[in-house]
């Protein structure tokens, strides 16, 4: 059996240590730091990692907490993907720039990099508003057509399963994508070193190959709850309007993250009946966003993980 790293730790426990896949690497966020560790062309790991701020009253009211959790782990987010980027291309360099790239590089440099990923997230943002509030909306409009006397929640289930047939087509399409599929590869290493640690197994790589690649707290398995939410509470929203359906739904979408992040929450720190029942949907979704790594994606992944973890190791354990 191998050697604990974490002897204070029994096995089984559930860790509150969370992580994100970026490009060539791995961030992961623990009980006081942040870390991420990025794959170079040379193929050495490159760190970064800063201090948590303390935690406002905002991050630990119940409802309200996974508002803010979710604004800060898509600005986070965001910021460590465009950061991997520059550390993962580092040293690559462009052997016949256009003058016009020269003309950006030397105008704009860096600044010119930030503004188009902040445009990117806006469109990607409005793109998701689009696919997944006005199409299956619109979709569904003009089919009640064929049956116009159909009840409210009828309309509201037929919109619902177009919704996750677009979320579950779209996970499929991108999946197919070499790099996307490089990226959910090390999403899968960021689930198998949570596993290994919550095992209460030393950080290696042949212990944390064996895990699993699913976990229950997952940003998947959020989305997927938050569609299906979404179905639920769409109910009682008026079909007389499309556009004041719509406009509806966006401002029910701040009450629908919050209940979603507080059955995550749940799902992570606890295995009974009622999180396996939650959690099941989102783990089969997560067949399409993580792939099996391999053993230098698992190194970059541990990189991370060891770089957060506690001087006291039991500060690690959710609720501890």
């Amino acid at each position: 059996m191998a050697k604990t790293e974490h002897p204070t730790c029994p096995a089984g426990f559930k860790t509150s240590i969370g992580g994100q896949a970026i490009i060539e690497g791995v961030m992961m966020k623990g009980p006081k730091k942040t870390v991420m560790s990025v794959r170079k062309p040379d193929g050495s790991i490159v760190q970064e990692g800063w201090d948590n701020p303390p935690r406002r009253w905002y991050q630990k009211v119940p409802l309200v907490r996974g508002i803010a959790s979710f604004i800060l782990s898509l600005t986070d987010g965001y910021k460590c993907l465009m950061r991997s980027a520059e550390l993962a291309t580092d040293g690559i360099e462009d052997e016949n720039p256009s003058k016009f790239d020269k003309w950006l590089e030397e105008k704009f440099g860096d600044k010119l990099v930030k503004a188009v990923g902040y445009i990117s997230m806006v469109l990607g943002l409005c793109i998701a508003a689009l696919l997944f509030m006005y199409l299956p909306a619109q979709i569904v409009t003009l089919l009640r057509g064929l049956a116009p006397d159909a009840p409210r929640w009828a309309l509201s289930l037929g919109e619902g399963v177009i919704k996750l047939g677009i979320f579950i087509g779209y996970m499929a399409l991108v999946s197919l994508m070499p790099d996307m599929r490089r990226m959910f590869a090390y999403h899968g290493s960021e689930h198998k070193t949570i596993a290994c640690f919550e095992a209460g197994e030393e950080l290696t790589v042949e212990n944390v190959r064996k895990h699993t690649r699913f976990h229950p707290r997952c940003g998947t398995s959020f989305l997927f709850l938050v569609l299906f939410i979404s179905i639920v509470l769409s109910t009682v929203v008026t079909w007389d309007s499309l556009a004041l359906r719509v406009a509806l739904k966006v401002l029910m979408l701040p009450l629908t993250m919050a209940i979603a992040y507080e059955l995550i929450r749940l799902a992570g720190r606890y295995d009974n009946l009622f999180t396996r029942i939650v959690s099941w949907p989102g783990l089969q979704v997560q067949r399409l966003t993580t792939k099996e790594p391999d053993d230098s994606m698992i190194e970059v992944a541990i990189a991370s993980m060891k770089a957060v973890l506690p001087e006291n190791r039991e500060d690690a354990v959710w609720g501890q």
